[in-house]
């Protein structure tokens, strides 16, 4: 008997979505460059949405060389807390905080509901993640751009009835990848004020097209450039700038594979910044590259901040001078509510902590951790909306801090 054998070879593939209408990602090419470098069109805020990226923005992301962006986020917002409402806490009858109110807290760049960065500020942070290198196209007055979209974030009703245009509609605009509409949305939205479109987008156009240009032209490597997407379109935008100064400009077709790409998991994994300090012989896990700041007495303060959710995660190491117990520094470093006292806790490593609920000016409410190391005080401090006050997500990170 004869038995008739059939092979099925069935492709493994996943399902593709293809947007014709979107417009954010576009590669350059040309004038000798010798890798294709690609700008994308940003929006200032951390709607989820707006994370959503192509395809080939991963592929772009994971496959650059350097991150460009308009400013230089981590430095220009290192002192801003972008909060809008305090915090609003209350304690059980055990210490225990708790919000008393369901909603979350409303900041500069969107509120708790969206992601942790708004979206120039997630470029950032997967740059230094990643080991990238990173340029700013302006310096000081170009960050006029980031500061100025603070007053179109603004959620008060006077505001917000003063626009022709909504934010919600612009970033709704936004999310189809419409950048010529979001154009026309941002042109009626500036013209409230005379020469604001011409001092805040074309003007930024022609500088922030010279210093594209220029990187461009001296960069060996690829770049991944973001810039409001209010800068791209139209005759005067950036994308028929670059055209003018001889580079070749193409959109990227928009495409959404279902699943896990490599490029997609290569770029998710860059989530955290390990940082080391050899003086004080401590590492710690940031969820990015904080900014750092050391005194003359030789101790360091290290910051780091999730705009968009409005969270600050902070660390000093302060040299001991005396014999003080870990109690008594506990003492000086947590300014305990009468409601909820400190306790203490014990590390991974088998030492031992102090922590708790702090009320001190001026970032009000915020979760401290005391450890006492062979040669400096470590002060964690972390703090953010209801949501984050009412969360693990303080002790998680000061869980990743530990002596070697």
């Amino acid at each position: 008997m004869k038995y008739l054998i059939v092979f099925l070879f069935v492709p493994l593939a996943f399902g593709q979505e293809v947007d014709p209408r979107h417009h954010l990602l576009w590669e350059i090419s040309g004038n000798g460059i010798k890798k294709p470098s690609y700008i994308f069109g940003s929006f200032h805020h951390n709607d989820r949405r707006l994370f959503r990226f192509t395809d080939s923005t991963y592929v772009a992301l994971n496959n650059s060389d350097a991150i460009v962006l308009e400013a230089n986020v981590f430095d220009l917002f290192a002192d801003w807390d972008t909060r809008l409402e305090p915090v609003k806490l209350r304690f059980d009858n055990q210490g225990k905080p708790y919000t008393w109110s369901s909603e979350s807290t409303l900041t500069l760049y969107g509120d708790e509901n969206g992601m942790p960065q708004f979206l120039d500020a997630y470029f950032e942070q997967y740059c230094f993640n990643s080991g990238k290198e990173f340029y700013a196209l302006e310096q000081e007055e170009g960050e006029v751009d980031l500061l100025s979209n603070i007053e179109f974030s603004d959620p008060s009703p006077s505001r917000l009835k003063s626009l022709l245009v909504s934010q919600e509609d612009i970033l709704e605009t936004y999310v189809r990848g419409d950048i010529y509409r979001v154009d026309e949305l941002t042109h009626l939205n500036l013209s409230l004020t005379e020469g604001l479109y011409e001092s805040l987008i074309l003007a930024r156009n022609r500088s922030m097209t010279l210093g594209l240009d220029s990187l461009l032209r001296k960069g060996e490597g690829s770049f991944f450039c973001a810039v409001g997407a209010g800068h791209l379109a139209g005759t005067r935008g950036m994308l028929n700038l670059l055209r003018n100064h001889g580079f070749k400009v193409r959109r990227v077709t928009a495409t959404y594979t279902d699943g896990l790409s490599l490029d997609r998991l290569q770029v998710s994994r860059h989530r955290y910044y390990t940082y080391k300090n050899d003086s004080a012989q401590f590492s710690v896990q940031f969820p990015g590259k904080p900014a750092e700041y050391n005194d003359e007495f030789g101790g360091s303060h290290l910051i780091y901040r999730d705009f968009g959710q409005g969270n600050t995660y902070e660390i000093d190491a302060i040299p001991r001078n005396d014999e003080s117990s870990l109690e008594e520094y506990a003492d000086i470093y947590i300014a305990s509510p009468v409601e909820s006292p400190r306790y203490k806790v014990q590390l991974a490593n088998g030492g031992d902590a102090y922590e708790g609920i702090s009320d001190a000016y001026p970032e009000g409410f915020s979760w401290v951790r005391v450890l006492v190391g062979p040669y400096h005080v470590i002060v964690l401090k972390a703090y953010g909306g209801n949501k984050f006050m009412n969360s693990s997500r303080a002790q998680r990170f000061f869980d990743t801090t530990g002596f070697f």
